[in-house]
């Protein structure tokens, strides 16, 4: 067993330390929302009610949040991770952030004699709830086996992809994959649509060949039924295209079809979609064609 702080229990983060707690750990918990700590409680877990006490005597720390800025306060702020965490600690973090962050977030670390991970994950909410995450993982290789158990928690595929950073590197190229195969699966249901093709017969057919994917296997029903509670939202993407092109730029590649998907999601943010599910991409593409729902 080990004692397990974990910070940000949201849609993502709920599920994960949920599992944790399953698996035999000692898991104290925080989130900005008391329902969210409240379950974790509920669960089994323990309910912290600040960053020191979900910290404070932990082997190990794990970070789930939403964006960069999120990271840096609650990690590197006067009050956050790094204040409180004891020598010879492990950070986790699994936010999805710029790999400057993340290098960030190790030399700081560092100076304080915590040793940490940038550990993104794949899955979305299903994968979260279901223990069947993509983890990519950034940091030194030792660090990496010593948290082989907690991954294996909620992880099915679990790399270790290169230094401090490497984890972010491969979650932007997993978000601007995740994006085109959105963006191409709602322009194949308006082809097919508009052409008076059942679209649920044509996507099954597609996903059983060449063209199929766990993208569409997870999307399937929300493109059909034209339905885009959360699972991972627009806003989010967004965030993740920006960082994709940023990374581009940084490593000097030209990334042609990236930038059209980031304007693509940009577009269903500007439309008002920032907190639906990414498969509202479709009602991008429909509105280019001025096709409503159906």
């Amino acid at each position: 067993m080990t004692t397990i702080g974990f910070i940000g229990l949201g849609i993502m983060g709920a599920p994960m330390a949920k599992h944790l707690v399953d698996a035999g750990h000692q898991v104290h918990g925080f989130d900005l929302s008391a329902d969210a700590t409240a379950a974790l409680a509920a669960g089994g877990g323990k309910a912290a009610g600040s960053i020191a006490e979900a910290v404070n005597g932990a082997d190990l720390v794990i970070t789930m949040l939403p964006a960069d800025p999120h990271v840096e306060t609650a990690v590197l702020g006067e009050d956050g991770v790094l204040a409180h965490a004891k020598t010879g600690s492990l950070l986790i973090d699994m936010s999805t952030v710029s790999p400057q962050t993340s290098q960030a977030v190790a030399e700081a670390g560092k100076a304080r004699g915590v040793r940490v991970l940038d550990a993104p994950v794949s899955g979305g909410q299903a994968g979260a709830v279901e223990g069947v995450l993509s983890i990519m993982v950034g940091g030194d290789e030792s660090d990496f086996r010593a948290a082989a158990p907690v991954f294996d928690a909620f992880g099915k595929t679990v790399v270790h992809v290169g230094p401090h950073g490497a984890g972010q590197v491969v979650k932007a190229a997993n978000q601007l994959l995740v994006g085109g195969i959105i963006a191409l699966n709602a322009e194949a249901l308006v082809l097919m649509e508009a052409s008076g093709v059942d679209p649920r017969l044509g996507l099954e057919v597609l996903n059983g060949g060449l063209a199929g994917s766990t993208v569409l296997t997870r999307k399937m029903d929300n493109f059909v039924n034209r339905s885009y509670d959360p699972g991972f939202r627009i806003d989010l993407h967004h965030k993740d295209m920006g960082i994709a092109q940023n990374a581009a730029r940084g490593a000097e590649v030209a990334l042609p079809l990236t930038a059209a998907v980031a304007q693509l999601v940009a577009a269903a943010r500007a439309q008002g979609l920032g907190d639906r599910d990414h498969s509202a991409l479709l009602a991008v593409i429909e509105g280019f064609n001025n096709r409503k729902e159906t």
